[in-house]
């Protein structure tokens, strides 16, 4: 069973960055003559951009998981960190999937959906896809109002910092998130 369950959380892992950006490329890719390198913002890629990244994931990461040691959390029913570390993921696998998360989810949702919808609503519509805003759980709501605004900020930092500071905060985040589950188990 734990087998099982770790091999589907790898396998979504896999699905995230391999599908989630396939709308983009086609989308993009077509409006821009097939440059994945313009996709993919390859000439605005720094060090400086990747590092302010990780570090505003890192903190922010830090952040939520200080407000969700708040006792109002305590009765979340299927908390996913009891999903994960029933799974029992080394660290490997929790690098793999928060790279999986931040390159596959930002493509597709920064450089895509966004440039549609515009910040407010894709950053509402990203947490909401998440189930972080659940009209039938306000604990999962209020969790969803503390990750909204770094959802918020990443997407003004994709649009002042580019692709890479995005995927990189997102990367740092769930990290931070991942290596949190799998100390306590």
């Amino acid at each position: 069973m734990q087998n099982r369950l770790r091999f589907r959380m790898l396998l979504l892992g896999f699905v995230t960055l391999l599908v989630f950006p396939i709308p983009t490329f086609l989308y993009f890719g077509w409006k821009s003559n097939g440059s994945l390198i313009t996709l993919f913002q390859f000439e605005n890629v720094s060090i400086l951009k990747i590092g302010l990244g990780l570090e505003f994931g890192f903190v922010f990461g830090i952040l939520a998981l200080l407000l969700l040691k708040a006792p109002v959390f305590d009765k979340l029913p299927n908390k996913i960190e009891d999903l994960v570390r029933s799974m029992n993921l080394n660290w490997g696998d929790a690098l793999f999937l928060s790279f999986c998360a931040g390159f596959g989810e930002e493509l597709l949702f920064r450089s895509g959906v966004q440039y549609f919808l515009g910040v407010p609503i894709t950053s509402v519509v990203f947490v909401a896809i998440h189930g972080y805003l659940n009209p039938w759980n306000w604990r999962y709501s209020l969790y969803g109002l503390i990750v909204l605004p770094f959802i918020i900020l990443l997407s003004y930092g994709f649009l002042t910092f580019g692709l890479w500071f995005a995927i990189a905060a997102h990367f740092a985040y769930d990290a931070v998130l991942f290596a949190s589950m799998i100390k306590q188990k």
